[in-house]
């Protein structure tokens, strides 16, 4: 591993995509612990699209128009979903300060189980890791795959603690957002707009 995939890896993982607004989203409408919840979907979301580039299934999707087409517009519906759920009183971006609402699993499973769908139910993230992994292996590795599954590993990690910070963040901006409730109406707007289009961007994107 070098020093250029860290840094390469580091920006990646630090450019703001739909993992990165939905630990955001969460960030602000939960609180810091939820934001953790949301970083580590998002992170477990990685798993398949990781372990589909390193045994060579995401060339199925490069391959076949249908397969990336159903897992497309999968994906599609799910980011339309995501947009209504913060829309909608009760939603992610809803503020609750509940104590019961804290601490209760069911309400991390959910937001964990929510990240890792937004990352599974992404066809371009599998041809991401085909593409960007190789890149690094300098072929003196005793094992390509073990290799590739150290470097998927660092991304993981990196993309853990990455989204923690910007959860962190959101979190600290809470009691601001909570004392202005026009400043939330505008950002629930916003947010799911931003999901509703990056929805049907994927919509009408070939790969």
């Amino acid at each position: 591993m070098t020093i250029e995939y860290l840094l390469t890896s580091l920006v990646v993982v630090l450019l703001p995509g739909t993992g990165v607004l939905y630990t955001l989203a969460v960030g602000l409408g939960r609180g810091f612990r939820a934001s953790v919840a949301a970083a580590f979907g998002c992170t477990l979301g990685i798993v398949p699209a990781a372990l589909a580039s390193i045994i060579g299934l995401a060339a199925i999707f490069h391959t076949s128009a249908l397969a990336f087409q159903v897992v497309k517009y999968l994906g599609v519906a799910y980011l339309f979903y995501l947009a209504w759920q913060i829309l909608r009183d009760g939603g992610t971006l809803d503020i609750n300060d509940s104590a019961e609402a804290r601490k209760t699993s069911k309400g991390a499973l959910g937001i964990i189980v929510n990240g890792f769908l937004l990352n599974v139910l992404n066809p371009k993230l599998s041809l991401f890791f085909l593409a960007f992994l190789p890149q690094f292996l300098t072929g003196a590795e005793t094992s390509t795959t073990g290799a590739m599954i150290g470097l998927a590993l660092v991304f993981m990690g990196l993309t853990f603690v990455v989204f923690i910070g910007y959860g962190a963040c959101a979190a600290t901006a809470r009691d601001y957002v909570i004392s202005r409730p026009a400043v939330l109406r505008w950002m629930k707007r916003g947010f799911a707009g931003v999901f509703a289009f990056l929805g049907a961007r994927l919509a009408f994107s070939d790969r």
